[in-house]
């Protein structure tokens, strides 16, 4: 439960901060106040391990020493000089050079997630050929609050509708087919329809994706989904967008988990894990796209704190420790643990209708039954309250719970955290029953 002094200030803070916050700080009330690895520390002294690394973001976990030294050694010598060259700005662009797919040669660098989706729809904008004026995108996608990101998948707020010019396609989600069929007697037909509706349009320049859909709930694609769609792409000249803010850094066991899928991608969107949840972001693209003359014009690619000296820190330290300690191979080791424990999980609870995910990336859909895959939002709150309070943290929207663990996790301590999930699960069980 949430402790006496974490009550106190929520009470304190609540009379000036707006509502608004995510599900899981507004239901979850705690105060935090350290993290190391994987271990918070709240208010009251009590420690949670944190199967959601921050908010998907901490890759290598709460504070790692090599992070906070070359945080703290930047802040001691420069913060800002708008998008100038800094001394380890280049010592980045090699780093991404190493770890990127050779043809993702050149880089700029943003602060947030939706600030490089942005950036990677104005180069769209100022490369498609005339008569190219829609954006293709997938249901249930996610891009960010930002409104050209919010347009791409349609999403309005309050009274206010702002039609966008994007045309949505089907999400490979087979738990909840959206045209009612059944892998792979289905011949993902979703798959068909995206290549029908967006691929093939002769007035569509770019198809904007997850490859695979986090804030939908870690939805991955079956075999032939992305084969199809990126082949169809290229063919008839549509440009192709990762957003991979969520995968991209080695959560899904490659550096981008468009590599998983076979997708060569034109323009990749990174953010989140790729500097250890420190606000910073990256487009990467082919030299064709961002290199061209309209894309590359004074300004494009410039903002008050893109390229910012502290975020380049963040970033080098973090893909160093992740290159020199081979924390991309460990995620595929400890994903295959996950995903075994938490198959236990769902063979044990009929509440887990379905667990899917990827390396470090799983998410666990909750229903009232099996049979009818009813959403259970208010089982999934109940688990993840339980969790609280016995010492886990996890993600949770909606009737979905997300895990996605530190790189650098110990083995014991992953496993530690499934078993309290499932102490949480018998909780909420039993008290049902």
């Amino acid at each position: 439960m949430t402790g006496p002094r974490q009550l106190a200030l929520l009470a304190q803070e609540s009379a000036h901060l707006a509502p608004g916050a995510s599900e899981e700080a507004a239901l979850g009330r705690r105060v935090f106040v350290s993290g190391s690895g994987a271990i918070l520390t709240d208010l009251d002294g009590n420690q949670y391990i944190d199967l959601a690394a921050g908010t998907l973001t901490q890759s290598l976990g709460h504070c790692h020493p090599e992070v906070v030294t070359a945080l703290t050694e930047q802040a001691a010598r420069l913060w800002n000089v708008h998008d100038f060259a800094t001394a380890d700005r280049v010592e980045l662009c090699e780093l991404l050079a190493g770890l990127l797919p050779p043809e993702l040669d050149t880089y700029s660098f943003f602060s947030t997630g939706a600030e490089v989706v942005e950036a990677a729809l104005r180069a769209v904008q100022a490369v498609a050929e005339p008569g190219r004026n829609r954006i293709g995108a997938l249901r249930h996608g996610f891009h960010g609050k930002t409104q050209g990101a919010r347009m791409l998948v349609h999403w309005d707020i309050g009274n206010q509708a702002f039609a966008g010019n994007s045309v949505l396609g089907y999400s490979p989600y087979c738990y909840r087919c959206p045209i009612e069929l059944q892998y792979p007697s289905c011949g993902v037909r979703c798959a068909s329809l995206v290549r029908k509706h967006i691929a093939e349009k002769p007035n569509v320049s770019a198809l904007v994706f997850e490859p695979i859909l986090g804030a939908a709930g870690v939805i991955v694609p079956p075999p032939g989904y992305w084969e199809q769609i990126a082949d169809s792409c290229r063919e008839h000249g549509v440009l192709l967008v990762a957003d991979e803010v969520l995968t991209g850094g080695g959560r899904t066991g490659a550096f981008l988990a468009s590599e998983r899928f076979g997708i060569e991608p034109d323009l990749v969107a990174l953010s989140k894990g790729l500097a250890s949840g420190f606000p910073f972001a990256a487009l990467a693209g082919r030299s064709s796209v961002l290199r061209h003359p309209q894309a590359g014009r004074a300004g494009s690619t410039a903002s008050t704190y893109s390229n910012n000296p502290l975020g380049i820190a963040a970033a080098r330290a973090t893909l160093e420790v992740v290159t020199r300690d081979s924390l991309v191979e460990q995620v595929l080791t400890l994903g295959e643990l996950l995903d075994e424990r938490l198959a236990e999980l769902r063979r044990q609870f009929e509440v887990l209708g379905d667990v899917r995910g990827i390396g470090l990336l799983y998410g666990l859909e909750f229903v009232r039954s099996r049979t009818t895959r009813e959403p259970a939002p208010d089982v999934a709150r109940a688990v993840y309250l339980a969790a609280l309070d016995l010492g886990l943290r996890v993600s949770i929207g909606g009737h979905i719970i997300r895990l996605a663990p530190p790189f650098t996790i110990e083995r014991a301590l992953l496993e530690e955290g499934v078993s309290l999930l499932g102490r949480a699960l018998e909780r909420v069980t039993e008290a049902g029953r």
